[in-house]
């Protein structure tokens, strides 16, 4: 989900405006000539895009009658960039769409349904809870083409030096373990981010979270909400323990630290998993311990599922939709997954397209065992937006510049912006 935090990947403004066309291309109406659709991808740029460049290719081999303008948009620009293209009713044919932009789009009439089409010829294959999260009112509005989890992330070689056989099952054991390492080797044994994101999986230890979909209500400020980000701010204070950070480069710190040996443990998804086997600590890529995120005190353990799916436009005219809707097809093919996966180290959306070449990189067998515990997000096209004010609180309270109370006292009150209807 969050693969585009690190993303540093630039595009000039005059090469979208050039290709965001909705259908609009030269050769567009020419029933003799291929018809030319544009894709919006927002992959990393460096680490992701050259493998879909070449599946490009390769179904433009396969399908003489398209042609495909393959346009790299920075993720955190890209949901913007389609927003107000769309409206202006000239959006790219495809998008590579976040799960949680999915709903978003398809309330204003921006996405095409799938359901029925050849996009989605091999619906069966898929993961069920990720069409699901692709899906708004009943229909599907998404291809699952990649998923993503978070998982609790250490380094084999610290723990077995603290004389840690298993990974943490709950967030008491974690910060047991976390002092033992700290103990034993020198080393902080755990280190939190202060990101929304990541503190969703505290929410799910609760049975909480921030809003409740079906009752229309608010519950970030709830009593279970109120322990599960108690446990959260618990774990920056304490021996093997690392403090928050609350700068804009936090992110950026503790994945460094985490690769180069500097810390034990951290919460992380698979998107960073060619960047771990960069790192001193992962030469060996068997010194990569992936588990699932530790419990809360109702026993539960979970977290977030990300991903993207790729859409098709609902203003491009027949013969794109005709086009993009067979090149979705082939993208979020067993195949063509299995390729990304081995190139780009992604998750998978559908069991055929995990491999035995696939599951041949640890860290994607890895994160697969960890999938089962991933929570589908409700089908609320706001939901995305909800981490915003926590993303804005959360650091305040983890610096102790405002109490947990105060802090989520202020993020229900926006958050009650983004959803007026909700009651709290």
């Amino acid at each position: 989900m969050r693969r585009g935090i690190a993303a540093t990947a630039l595009v000039a403004s005059f090469a979208l405006a050039a290709t965001a066309c909705g259908g609009d291309d030269s050769g567009s109406d020419n029933s003799s000539g291929p018809v030319t659709i544009t894709w919006w991808d927002t992959s990393n740029a460096t680490n992701e895009a050259p493998t879909y460049q070449a599946l490009v290719k390769q179904f433009e081999a396969a399908n003489k009658d398209v042609k495909v303008k393959y346009v790299n948009v920075p993720f955190d620009q890209a949901q913007n960039k389609f927003d107000t293209a769309a409206g202006a009713s000239g959006a790219p044919d495809v998008l590579r769409s976040e799960v949680g932009w999915t709903p978003a789009f398809a309330k204003k009439g921006f996405f095409l349904p799938l359901d029925g089409t050849d996009a989605l010829k091999d619906q069966s294959a898929f993961k069920p809870n990720l069409l699901e999260q692709a899906k708004y009112e009943g229909k599907t509005y998404g291809v699952p083409l990649v998923t993503d989890t978070l998982a609790l992330v250490y380094n084999k070689a610290l723990f077995a030096k603290a004389g840690i056989t298993t990974a943490p099952k709950t967030w008491d054991e974690l910060k047991t373990a976390a002092a033992t390492v700290k103990d034993k080797t020198g080393v902080d044994g755990y280190w939190g981010s202060t990101q929304a994101y990541y503190a969703q999986s505290f929410l799910y230890g609760e049975g909480a979270d921030t809003v409740d979909a079906k009752a229309k209500k608010i519950t970030v400020a709830s009593p279970a909400a109120k322990k599960a980000y108690g446990t959260w701010l618990g774990l920056f204070d304490g021996k093997g323990l690392h403090k928050a950070d609350t700068t804009a480069d936090a992110y950026a710190h503790i994945q460094d630290a985490f690769v180069n040996g500097k810390v034990a443990a951290i919460v992380q998804g698979p998107w960073e998993i060619t960047n771990f086997y960069k790192g001193g600590a992962f030469k060996d890529k068997a010194n990569l311990g992936i588990a699932t995120v530790p419990a809360g005190s109702t026993g539960k353990a979970g977290a977030p599922t990300g991903g993207h799916n790729l859409s098709v436009y609902a203003g491009s005219d027949k013969a794109h939709q005709a086009a993009a809707l067979k090149f979705v097809n082939f993208m979020t093919s067993a195949s063509s997954q299995a390729a990304i996966a081995q190139k780009n180290s992604t998750l998978p959306t559908r069991d055929d397209a995990y491999t035995a070449a696939v599951k041949a990189d640890p860290g994607i067998a890895g994160y697969q065992t960890v999938l089962s515990a991933a929570q589908p997000r409700p089908a609320l096209p706001e939901y995305s937006s909800l981490w915003g004010p926590l993303d804005t609180e959360l650091p305040k309270i983890a610096g102790g510049k405002e109490t947990l109370d105060k802090g989520l006292s202020n993020a229900e009150l926006a958050i009650a912006k983004l959803v007026p209807d909700f009651s709290k």
